[in-house]
């Protein structure tokens, strides 16, 4: 697997982060859906991800036409980092059933 960077702010939590492709420079930006506001940003590619009862956020930064793979392989590798194992990738927001 693909070695990515992570930022966390001092004041954030893990799940409040951005994950960063060296090789790309493309950036993924990570919302905790419960703790902080998600508002989609124009032109950025977003997917979400459900693991039990959690639902997190994540937004391109810096989107230029990268492939929608390297994208969601980043989300992944951020799951796994977690240890989010049952973690299920949406493109669209989940209902809630």
């Amino acid at each position: 697997m693909a070695n990515y960077l992570i930022s966390i702010a001092n004041d954030a939590s893990v799940k409040d982060s951005t994950i960063h492709d060296p090789s790309t420079k493309l950036k993924v930006k990570v919302y905790d859906s419960i703790k902080s506001k998600f508002k989609p940003s124009k032109g950025e590619v977003r997917f979400f991800v459900t693991a039990g009862n959690e639902t997190i956020a994540f937004e391109t930064k810096g989107y230029q036409k990268h492939r929608e793979i390297l994208i969601l392989h980043m989300i992944s590798w951020y799951c796994v980092y977690l240890g989010l194992l049952e973690a299920q990738i949406h493109a669209n927001w989940p209902m809630a059933s």
